[in-house]
């Protein structure tokens, strides 16, 4: 008997969010089946090779972000940009909770107009379920700069940090994803 030939792999694509602090959105996204790499880091500003001093200082333009690659055939961007719209305020310029200052702004920087346009059409379907008018800046990516190393992984890292057990544990109990503790 021969072993059935497995269906045509999809390449992984790559999708860039910026909505607050992250380590947050690492923390969300990583768990999400279908998602192969959360890498965070900045977009979006002036400057080559920026610090995280710099960046958090607001002057360099940068956004905090997370640069995902997924396998389109487990989850696909569109689902992704659900769980993005759903895991903060995109009503909120410029913050997330305390996180204050253009850094922590909601973005969605597209790799391709197929992302652009299902980022447009994803604002339209969130914005009735918000009382307030959606901010999230569409714009093309940029050059990907990764944060420093200790950023990486870090909720799974440091759960018992005061900002993960504040913020991005009851955050993934919000949203019922396994991390939680």
């Amino acid at each position: 008997m021969t072993a059935p030939t497995p269906g045509p792999t999809l390449p992984a694509q790559t999708a860039t969010f910026a909505n607050g602090c992250f380590w947050c959105t690492e923390a969300v996204l990583e768990q999400l089946p279908g998602v192969l790499d959360v890498v965070s880091g900045y977009m979006g500003g002036q400057i080559d090779a920026p610090t995280y001093e710099q960046v958090c200082g607001g002057e360099t333009g940068h956004a905090e972000c997370v640069q995902v690659t997924f396998d389109p055939s487990k989850v696909t961007f569109a689902d992704l940009l659900d769980w993005f719209f759903r895991s903060h305020d995109p009503t909120t310029l410029n913050r997330q909770g305390a996180d204050v200052g253009t850094q922590y702004r909601s973005a969605v920087f597209y790799h391709s107009d197929e992302q652009k346009t299902a980022t447009q059409a994803a604002i339209r379907q969130f914005q009735p379920k918000f009382s307030a008018p959606i901010v999230t800046e569409v714009a093309p990516t940029s050059r990907f700069w990764p944060a420093e190393p200790y950023h990486q992984d870090y909720f799974r890292r440091n759960p018992n940090q005061g900002y993960c057990r504040v913020v991005i544990a009851p955050k993934l109990k919000k949203l019922g994803l396994d991390d939680a503790k």
